[in-house]
């Protein structure tokens, strides 16, 4: 299934031949004009139907793919190319019109279990910060087979991609949201809390999260299921992002205890105390070097002590919270010039952490 499209090098080679920056270009001849457009309007005409080839396969019954030698790793590639197109929204918009959204779905319940992986994984680029295609997949049913996959998938990459799914398919989509919480996810999220996979635990942290946050009188909800207890559980995890994910999550229940949700037990509550304690001892024994790395977490620590016993941790107490020169506002990184770069002239040229400052070119003209 090799790429085929326009000779893009062919293309840079004459351009920079038609125009070195020292003189004022030459007028394109008619025929060089309709040769520049048509290599020009090559590559979308060549994603388009590279998307049909793929949505012709997706279409086809895997025991006439397997008689003709496509193997599941094909399928795989094929996917990770189709994920590669639809990172453009219009992309990822066309794929439905092609016919190609409904086999992606179907390729959800595939009996390989990288290949729902995949298949997971494109979709949660098809529908992220997408309205369109998340109308589109929650029309075409398709929430109920990354439900599946979320809740009782065996392989645990499965459930892990499904998730990251789901939580794109549903923010800012208030109906997303709704179907979710009754097809009872706040129970599986709680389930994914008790995984010992670590990947798995961040996806669910932040998805908890950004719900409690969107719908704050779900926190009695989140109270009643035991999120807590796991979230105090998870404070002690090795990995720095789960632990600043459950302490956000405790944080965030923990300002809603004016309603309602209050529910902890005082055995719970005493667990709580007990764990951010060790937190507070660990983090004070750490050295200067490591203390940076977990700026956020310090914050969280000390924001939810304050917030639970309405008190000062000993971190303040310590100069802890804020170390010397956090609080200087850090001018963001030079992104720009990397992001605007022309495609014909930067796309295949490696970035160098050593380059120094060069003088510019004069811009490249390709036309009158």
């Amino acid at each position: 299934m090799a790429k085929e499209g326009p000779n893009w090098d062919g293309l840079l080679k004459w351009s920079i031949a038609n125009s070195d920056g020292t003189r004022n270009p030459r007028n394109l001849s008619e025929e060089d004009r309709k040769w520049f457009m048509e290599a020009m309007q090559a590559q979308t005409i060549d994603v388009i139907k590279r998307m049909k080839e793929i949505t012709l396969v997706m279409q086809t019954p895997d025991i006439i793919l397997q008689e003709q030698g496509v193997t599941p790793t094909d399928i795989e590639d094929m996917l990770d190319e189709l994920q590669d197109h639809v990172e453009s929204i219009d992309n990822a918009n066309d794929l439905n019109t092609i016919g190609g959204l409904v086999p992606l779905l179907n390729y959800l319940k595939n009996s390989n279990a990288n290949i729902r992986a995949k298949a997971a994984e494109v979709v949660s680029t098809i529908v992220q910060n997408n309205p369109k295609s998340q109308q589109l997949v929650m029309d075409a049913n398709g929430m109920e087979p990354l439900l599946s996959n979320f809740v009782s998938d065996e392989d645990v990459t499965v459930r892990t991609k499904s998730l990251g799914a789901l939580s794109s398919l549903i923010r800012h989509n208030k109906p997303g949201i709704a179907a979710f919480r009754l097809a009872n996810g706040y129970a599986a999220l709680r389930d994914a809390l008790s995984s010992e996979n670590v990947r798995f635990q961040r996806k669910a942290l932040n998805l908890i999260q950004y719900l409690i946050q969107e719908n704050p009188n779900d926190c009695n909800t989140v109270t009643e299921l035991g999120f807590p207890r796991i979230m105090t559980h998870l404070v002690t995890s090795e990995d720095p992002e789960v632990r600043e994910g459950a302490l956000r999550g405790l944080y965030e229940l923990t300002k809603d205890k004016t309603g309602n949700s209050d529910n902890t037990t005082h055995g719970d509550d005493e667990k709580l105390k007990q764990v951010l304690q060790e937190r507070i001892n660990n983090i004070s024994i750490m050295s200067s070097e490591d203390l940076p790395a977990i700026r956020d977490e310090r914050q969280l620590v000390d924001s939810l002590w304050a917030a639970h016993y309405n008190e000062p941790s000993s971190l303040r107490e310590k100069g802890l919270v804020v170390l010397p020169g956090e609080d200087v506002d850090v001018p963001p990184p030079d992104v720009a010039s990397k992001m605007f770069q022309s495609p014909l002239r930067g796309s295949n040229r490696p970035s160098n952490n050593d380059d120094k400052p060069e003088k510019k070119d004069a811009p490249l003209l390709l036309g009158p």
